[in-house]
């Protein structure tokens, strides 16, 4: 469905643009992480990413609700506080801080300077705020320069390029705002497109800069949110630039541009010394430091002493370090000396082992394996609990951010997990958490389950005494030969695929999509119920939730057995889950 254009700045446009460049790093994070030759072969740059915009979604939305919760109703937008809304210096400085406190890896700390530089300039509050085409050309403009007053030792053919190519465009355009962010796209990805031959280790392997890419992909959503249509990927040779280059093949040595998928390069590739990938430090020191200007400045000076790939983001007293050292031990020794450091994260390259336990006893001896479920209401936590599940509560409106995975994964304390997110909007929050658990040593195979009932069938045939994979396998099966449906109440009048619905009608979603639209809940249930077994089935599964009408699951339970034998039917109390009515069909 196409996104309605902003066409000026404004915190709602700033709220957008985040929720899109989530959504646009979560589908393009394996391709960014599949990219992993310089300077460590890790291949979480993509997923740096996006953890690092989660964290400014976290925040930005945060500003959203409290005050919606301040001025008791709906938010509708606009640049100042009139209507009860965050103005765009609030939304901006949310955005900034929470990439700055949840900033991963390299690329991640680059990107969250760019989004501070970007706020900088936008959170000027005056006689002519900074929400129109020359706004968004000089925040692009001290996002580029700012981001590489941040790095020790720029580098070209890194995002920094890429960065200063989108500012380079977007100044030169002429325009509103939509415009504008068309140029800076484009700049982005012709800079993009030649980073191999700008960094010799990205050319040998023939592949372009990954942080760079996952900066394209922002700037894409900047677009979409500005202009109403995600942009057409620029072409170089006809195809698309962030695509592999082969330069072996490419007239006179210059690279071309092939329809292959891109590999990846490591998320410290952006940052080094001399541009070159022999050797490099053991550890990656990473933390967030309360220090003075003048105590950074004197800590730069040390860790560039120390080792490579540093970047220092931040100010007003709140700083974001990281290092590639040999020495973990004296980065945050230098980390004390200046400040306060805390959120201390250390991984070594070598073993792909994250060290964060910042000096406490050895941990307990692991389990072999354990499952951990996403679940919408208290009863279902309680039923999955009891099946030996960890579980993790998503409340309505309030999924869980991918950091509450993870803290759940290592929470189940096993050697082993199966992660079942329960829910097709939680995909790429999943697949973050899976990936950042696995760099703590975990395996973690993550199920792509789309619903709470499809989360009941794989842990009905979950053996931890099986192989790993045989397990993951079954449980997969089991899963995916389940049918899911709710039935739910319409907030809004909506477009849909069974017609237009009004506020407060019965809506029946079968495998996500509308198909019923009704007035009374149980006539509609009944309805999906005879669609889904319309297909066959041997195993009706019921959640309840809270505010169910009564007598709904009996005559459901009626309905079957008059109409479908051999098919049994179990019942659930989901408790407070969102929808009325969940049900499942295998």
């Amino acid at each position: 469905m196409p996104q309605v254009p902003q066409t000026f700045l404004d915190a709602l446009a700033v709220r957008t643009w985040c929720g899109l460049a989530l959504g646009a790093l979560g589908r393009a994070r394996e391709e960014i992480d599949a990219i992993n030759v310089y300077p460590v072969a890790d291949g979480d740059t993509g997923t740096n990413l996006y953890l690092t915009v989660e964290s400014a979604v976290t925040a930005v939305e945060a500003v959203f609700a409290g005050h919606e919760v301040g001025a008791g109703h709906e938010v509708g937008g606009g640049s100042g506080t009139s209507d009860g809304g965050p103005s765009l210096a609030d939304a901006v400085r949310a955005m900034a801080h929470g990439a700055l406190i949840g900033a991963r890896g390299n690329s991640g700390t680059i990107l969250a300077q760019l989004l501070r530089g970007m706020a900088q300039v936008l959170a000027v509050e005056g006689e002519r705020p900074h929400t129109d085409a020359d706004g968004l050309r000089l925040a692009l403009r001290h996002a580029a320069d700012s981001a590489r007053r941040a790095v020790a030792h720029p580098v070209e053919g890194t995002v920094l390029s890429v960065a200063a190519g989108a500012a380079d465009a977007a100044g030169a355009a002429e325009g509103d705002c939509g415009a504008v962010a068309r140029a800076a796209y484009r700049g982005a990805c012709a800079s993009l497109a030649v980073t191999p031959g700008q960094l010799a280790v990205l050319e040998r392997a023939g592949v372009v800069d990954a942080g760079g890419r996952g900066l394209v992909a922002v700037l894409a959503a900047l677009v979409e949110t500005l202009t109403g249509e995600a942009p057409a990927p620029p072409t170089r040779n006809g195809l698309a630039p962030h695509t592999r280059v082969a330069a072996q093949d490419a007239p006179g040595g210059v690279a071309s541009v092939t329809d292959a998928p891109e590999a990846a390069h490591s998320p410290g590739s952006e940052i080094c010394a001399d541009g070159s990938d022999s050797g490099g430090p053991a550890f990656e020191v990473i933390y967030l430091l309360e220090a003075e200007d003048a105590a950074v400045d004197r800590l730069r000076r040390r860790l560039d002493a120390l080792g490579d790939s540093l970047v220092v983001v931040g100010g007003d007293g709140l700083w974001n370090v990281h290092v590639h050292v040999d020495d973990a031990g004296a980065a945050v020794e230098a980390g004390v000396e200046a400040g306060r450091p805390y959120r201390i994260r250390i991984t070594h390259f070598g073993v792909d082992d994250v060290h964060a336990r910042g000096g406490e006893r050895p941990p307990r001896e692991r389990v072999e394996r354990a499952v951990v479920a996403v679940v919408p209401g208290e009863g279902l936590a309680g039923l999955y609990a009891e099946a030996g599940a960890t579980t993790v509560l998503a409340r309505p409106g309030e999924p869980p951010a991918s950091g509450e995975l993870v803290d759940a994964v290592r929470r189940a304390h096993a050697r082993e997990v199966v992660l079942l997110p329960n829910d097709a909007d939680l995909r790429h929050t999943a697949a973050a958490a899976a990936e950042q658990a696995r760099t703590e040593g975990i395996r973690v195979a993550l199920i792509p389950t789309r619903s709470a009932v499809q989360g009941i069938a794989a842990l009905a045939v979950h053996q931890p005494e099986r192989r790993f994979d045989e397990d993951v396998v079954s449980m997969t099966s089991a899963a995916g030969a389940t049918r899911y449906a709710e039935v739910a109440v319409a907030e809004r009048q909506s477009w849909t695929m069974a017609g237009i619905c009004q506020a407060g009608d019965v809506l029946g979603l079968i495998d996500g999509d509308v198909a019923v639209i009704g007035a009374d809940v149980t006539a509609t249930a009944e309805t999906v119920l005879n669609r889904m077994l319309a297909a066959g089935g041997e195993l009706v599964t019921l959640v309840l939730g809270d505010e169910a009408p009564d007598g709904v699951a009996e005559r459901l339970e009626a309905r079957v057995r008059e109409a479908y034998l051999a098919v049994d039917t179990v019942v659930y109390r989901g408790g407070r889950q969102g929808a009325l009515l969940l049900i499942g069909v295998e």
